[in-house]
């Protein structure tokens, strides 16, 4: 991963491959970003004059690159646009101006950024965001290929946040906390990544349970037998139609003075075919990702116990390949789950609801007061929200927490009902209730068949990431093409709202 560090050195004596300055686009045109004044005192103060020359707005995601042919000791600037802002510039506008800049100078190893200055002095959040913005964008996956990027396609291997003084402690505390949530998302988006015939069941449980003991946590992995001995019905049913079986696996994490417990959940399916219920070939590839929200949890106990939060998690995290091979469950089959309760499946490409009703039953049985769960759950919240908005349903009060969690870190979420009616739709005549209901409200069915495992008395959420967990289109600020890390940083966020607030 890219390094991370602070300087105060002044821009005239730094030595870089290139500097990273900040565009504002206002209804007078583009204006210059606090920041950039000695780069602009360098071009004896017509930096924004060649800037506007070369196209340059400060619209969002634009990166404009000027050499300083011996102005400075740094061969190149780029201006990266930060969008209309009446008031001051938003974390979230920085982190995704860094992680453009941070895209688009492949090639230039050691990357100098004042960023973090653009609203004259940075605050710790600022920093933060500059922080993790420059690490995200500097991501690439290039584990399967055999010769590596040309030179000037590379990411930076090194970035300095200018910043008045490298002594100020919470600048400092900053930096930190923003290399530690950025290696959190490398691990969920490495993971993500990874191609199916590589990372299958027991090797998603292996991995987990290395970054589990490397980051200090209880470790627990429950194989096929484990889970038939522990009436786990759901996670074994999807599992049957693979010759590679499931796994469950349990990481706990106790923080000192902790004083509320907090369950996680995620869907882990490794590879998502559909089942007997197949999917169209057509992009299925991205199935890869359905595992998306065991990725996030995975990732978020390594980064609570990096962080050393003052909070005790227990995650559950269920992992299946749903395959169609000639053991595979069928749509008409009754399965029975951990808590005793049947469904009866009508179509076996609703499996994320079946192996996480197993995760959540086993979760509520620690007497959890807050339990979260994210999933690549359903392609209705595609449909409804996009691919950048996540859906959250769950308790009114503790989804609103969450919901505000997201907006606060950047992350889009939307808070969604659950209207009495759409869970009629789950009515079964021979099970307690079927696995899907009437097409109409398919993200709001899904949310309903998964409250059928939350006891009662627990506050609970459910994040529907099918969209925002992948990036299948252009790369755009900090995020790249696959897996995004969606919503590693809210969850991050709603504990520590927990750990501060019960």
């Amino acid at each position: 991963m890219t390094d991370l560090s602070l300087t105060d050195a002044d821009l005239a004596d730094l030595t870089a491959d290139a500097v990273v300055i900040g565009l504002l686009n206002g209804d007078g045109g583009p204006s210059l970003a606090p920041g950039s004044e000695t780069v602009d005192a360098a071009f004896g103060g017509r930096l924004l004059e060649a800037l506007i020359a070369l196209g340059g707005t400060g619209a969002e995601d634009e990166v404009v690159k000027l050499a300083t042919l011996g102005a400075m000791k740094t061969p190149v600037v780029a201006a990266v646009g930060l969008g209309n802002h009446d008031g001051a510039v938003t974390d979230e506008a920085v982190r995704r101006a860094a992680g453009a800049a941070s895209r688009a100078l492949g090639g230039r190893s050691t990357v100098a950024s004042t960023l973090a200055l653009v609203n004259g002095d940075p605050s710790a959040g600022l920093l933060q965001a500059a922080g993790e913005g420059s690490l995200l964008g500097a991501y690439e996956f290039s584990v399967y290929k055999s010769k590596p990027a040309p030179a000037n396609r590379r990411a930076p291997s090194a970035v300095q946040l200018v910043v008045p003084s490298t002594k100020d402690r919470a600048l400092k505390a900053s930096a930190k906390r923003a290399s530690a949530v950025a290696e959190a998302i490398t691990l969920c988006r490495d993971l993500i990544n990874t191609p199916p015939n590589y990372l299958f069941p027991a090797e998603f449980a292996a991995r987990a349970e290395r970054a589990g003991i490397k980051a200090g946590l209880d470790v627990e992995v429950l194989d096929e037998k484990a889970l038939k001995k522990g009436g786990y019905g759901g996670i074994l049913g999807v599992g049957m139609g693979s010759s590679r079986p499931p796994r469950l696996v349990r990481l706990s994490y106790r923080g000192r003075g902790s004083k509320t417990k907090v369950a996680l959940v995620g869907k882990g399916i490794t590879f998502d075919t559909g089942g007997i219920s197949i999917k169209p070939a057509q992009s299925m590839e991205n199935m890869k990702s359905d595992m998306s929200g065991a990725a996030a949890i995975v990732s978020t106990m390594t980064l609570i116990a990096a962080l050393k939060l003052p909070v005790e998690v227990v995650a559950t995290i269920p992992m299946a390949e749903n395959m169609p091979g000639s053991t595979a469950y069928r749509p008409a089959d009754i399965l029975t789950f951990r808590n005793g309760k049947m469904a009866e499946i009508l179509n076996t490409d609703a499996e994320g609801r079946v192996v996480l009703a197993d995760a959540i039953a086993r979760a509520c049985e620690d007497s959890p007061a807050y339990l979260v769960e994210t999933s690549t759950l359903t392609g209705a919240q595609v449909v409804a929200l996009g691919n950048r908005t996540a859906g959250v349903m769950g308790s009114d009060e503790f989804r609103d927490r969450v919901v505000a969690a997201g907006a606060r870190t950047g992350e889009g979420m939307w808070a969604m009902p659950l209207p009495p009616e759409v869970r009629k739709g789950l009515d079964s005549t021979v099970a307690d209730f079927a696995n899907v209901g009437d097409r109409t409200g398919g993200m709001l069915a899904g949310g309903h068949f998964l409250s059928e495992f939350v006891t009662e008395g627990v506050q609970w959420a459910h994040i529907d990431i099918a969209g925002p967990a992948y990036n299948t289109g252009s790369p755009w600020g900090y995020t790249l093409k696959g897996g995004t890390g969606v919503p590693v940083r809210t969850l991050l966020e709603v504990l520590e709202d927990i750990a501060a607030n019960g």
